[in-house]
């Protein structure tokens, strides 16, 4: 057990106590909105809530929680990693218990985003704190592999076991879950993750302005994409939203290349493995969203088949995701942490590939564009986000770490938007209803390729990207 040792743990069972409060942080985040959203039809009859105030139930979250983990990160890095962890899991909990009182879908929604503060704050943090228990790369991934890989248990078991919940129990229960979840995280942590060293901590002034700008440019980014879906392309909205994203991106490099302590200094981003991981993560947060929107779509809709089947189809994916963590070590071994990344995110552009072209050609082939994505996606998880990190000064590692997972977001937001925007220009009618002419069956045959083929497009680009960036890089990465 870990206090105040200095010694890095020597083997993975060392670290044990560490290890399990990492991973409840991890389980908090992937089982959240999972376990939640098949409860949002009852939290909608219960609280009288309209169609966008259930939006905004998941939506706050993951509004804020996108924005704030730059900021976070670097508070981190400036106050003290295990400290802005607990302080994030006793926000959580509290704002969990906090469900039990909701009465109003506002208080919901206002409990919602104190939980994605509170995400922010911890998240991060979870690949950070991995990242710096261990000196050795080889047990770094490893590490992050297990906290992923419990992560993925929560979210593929979160929506069975809601509706389980949701049988004897009110749905609050699916919130108030959190609260034994923090309570392990916080001892875990507590106990087995030593104290912050202060020689190991930045002692810059936190840019604030930057804060501010790299905030609203990344809340707006996530915004829009939800904006073209909902309002259309027609609409001013998404637009407006869109160039507000881009001018507060644009602000925000211009303080961040001009001021003494930026929030996020653009030069260390250049790095080879930073920038190659970013982009690596960035196509398969990509991947995943646009892939699973589409495939959902397509077996409901154009193949008739019922949620509980579709839910079935979706099961080769989470097989993968699931079990593919075995492999993720071994494979590292044999080719190394450069190559594991980009041969990764080949196999999810592969997919892609797949999904556009033969999707509407039968199942099989939408089942091997899930398993290539999945695979792809649970290799570059965890080795994108190690060689950020690796790749970074020791005193910047939770920053890091909040890039990689902002990296993914935003992108995810950008996959589904894409997608709905493509299907919603080519798709005349309402898409939901039960009887489709033979007409409208061609446009939404012609938008799914069409679809599947743009994201494979942005996908190869940004592999290519990370590709170039990674070239000539020596692999330093022995698994044990």
């Amino acid at each position: 057990m870990l206090t105040t040792a200095t010694r890095s743990p020597r083997s993975l069972r060392e670290a044990w106590v560490a290890l399990a409060g990492l991973s409840a942080v991890f389980l908090f985040e992937m089982l959240d909105n999972s376990i939640l959203n098949v409860a949002l039809p009852t939290i909608g009859r219960e609280l009288h809530a309209s169609t966008t105030a259930l939006q905004w139930v998941t939506g706050a979250y993951a509004v804020v929680f996108g924005g704030l983990m730059l900021v976070f990160g670097a508070v981190a890095d400036r106050y003290g990693r295990r400290r802005i962890m607990v302080i994030g899991l006793v926000l959580l909990g509290v704002a969990s218990l906090a469900t039990a009182f909701v009465t109003t879908t506002e208080q919901l929604i206002t409990v919602r985003a104190a939980m994605g503060v509170a995400a922010a704050m911890t998240t991060p943090g979870s690949m950070a704190l991995a990242f710096r228990l261990f000196a050795e790369d080889g047990l770094r991934v490893r590490a992050i592999n297990i906290i992923s890989t419990v992560g993925l248990v929560g979210l593929a078991i979160g929506p069975t076991a809601g509706g389980f919940v949701l049988a004897v129990a009110p749905w609050q229960v699916l919130l108030l879950v959190n609260v034994p979840i923090a309570v392990l995280a916080i001892v875990g942590i507590r106990f087995g993750v030593a104290a912050d060293d202060p020689a190991d901590l930045h002692r810059d002034p936190v840019d604030f302005a930057g804060a501010a700008l790299g905030t609203t440019t990344i809340v707006l980014a996530l915004v829009a994409p939800t904006l073209f879906v909902d309002e259309g392309t027609g609409a001013w909205e998404p637009w407006a939203s869109t160039a507000a994203a881009v001018v507060a991106a644009v602000l925000f490099v211009v303080r961040e290349r001009t001021v003494s302590h930026p929030l996020l200094d653009l030069k260390l981003i250049a790095h080879p493995l930073v920038s190659s991981g970013l982009a690596f993560k960035a196509a398969a947060g990509l991947a995943i969203a646009g892939l699973g929107y589409l495939a959902t779509l397509q077996l409901q809709l154009d193949w008739g088949w019922s949620p509980a089947l579709a839910s079935i189809g979706m099961l080769p994916q989470v097989l993968v995701l699931i079990a593919g963590g075995l492999f993720v070590s071994p494979f590292v071994r044999r080719v190394g942490l450069e190559r594991a990344a980009w041969l990764s995110s080949g196999a999810v552009v592969a997919g892609l590939a797949v999904y556009g072209v033969m999707s509407r050609f039968g199942y099989p082939w939408v089942a091997i564009a899930l398993v290539l994505v999945a695979a792809g996606l649970r290799v570059v998880g965890v080795v994108a986000g190690v060689n950020v990190l690796r790749g970074l000064p020791e005193n910047r590692t939770t920053i890091g770490a909040a890039l990689v997972d902002t990296a993914s977001e935003v992108t995810t937001g950008v996959g589904i938007a894409a997608s709905g925007t493509i299907l919603a220009a080519l798709f005349t009618g309402t898409i939901a209803t039960s009887h489709w002419t033979a007409h409208q069956t061609a446009e939404f045959r012609d938008a799914i390729t069409i679809a599947g083929l743009t994201l494979t497009a942005v996908a190869a680009v940004l592999v290519s990207w990370g590709f170039l960036r990674s070239r000539g890089i020596e692999s330093s990465a022995q698994v044990g």
